[in-house]
């Protein structure tokens, strides 16, 4: 499935769960697919457009205010359903500590337990934040139907952040053995 397509499924499942600006559609997709996918506003903006143009979506005028809501049409749900049979597209291994820790004898054992350390505080925040996500979930009933299949991806991304924990702290025992031995 091409990057475009990626970007439109994202796009359509968002409005599909409820109609929304292109801001808020931004602000969901970071704060609620953001442990597996990101859509920037260079990404959301055009895409919007381009769904619009082939009727997957449509404008409503928010009251009062100069924003516009976009909320998905029969056709976009039709869209959605075909992206979503699709096989996912396998994600390319991009992983800056692996390749820094790889070449960590470069660096030396301080400066590798100092980006152990950060993976580690950022997996322990991440982790707390699916669970308050989690906890947002089961009270929203505007998500009723949906919950089931958010807490999923939510118990997915709980699981990467404990494995993570877990192998940062194996990590670091690891990097004092060699910081002793140095």
């Amino acid at each position: 499935m091409p990057r475009s397509d990626q970007s439109q499924t994202a796009i359509l499942g968002a409005l599909s769960i409820m109609p929304m600006t292109g801001y808020a559609l931004r602000e969901q997709i970071r704060d609620t697919l953001g442990h597996f996918w990101n859509e920037s506003f260079g990404q959301i903006y055009p895409t919007l457009a381009q769904l619009e143009q082939q009727n997957l979506v449509e404008r409503h005028p928010s009251d009062g205010s100069r924003s516009t809501t976009f909320g998905i049409t029969a056709a976009g749900i039709t869209r959605l359903r075909e992206l979503l049979a699709e096989p996912p597209q396998e994600p390319k291994p991009r992983n800056g500590l692996m390749l820094r820790l790889f070449f960590g004898a470069q660096l030396g054992p301080d400066a590798c337990r100092e980006l152990v350390i950060q993976a580690l505080e950022q997996a322990e925040a991440q982790l707390a934040e699916l669970e308050a996500t989690r906890q947002d979930l089961i009270t929203d009933a505007a998500l009723a139907e949906a919950a089931p299949y958010i807490a999923l991806t939510i118990s997915a991304g709980e699981y990467s952040a404990r494995a993570t924990i877990a192998w940062a702290n194996e990590a670091l025992a690891q990097l004092a053995e060699l910081g002793s031995t140095a």
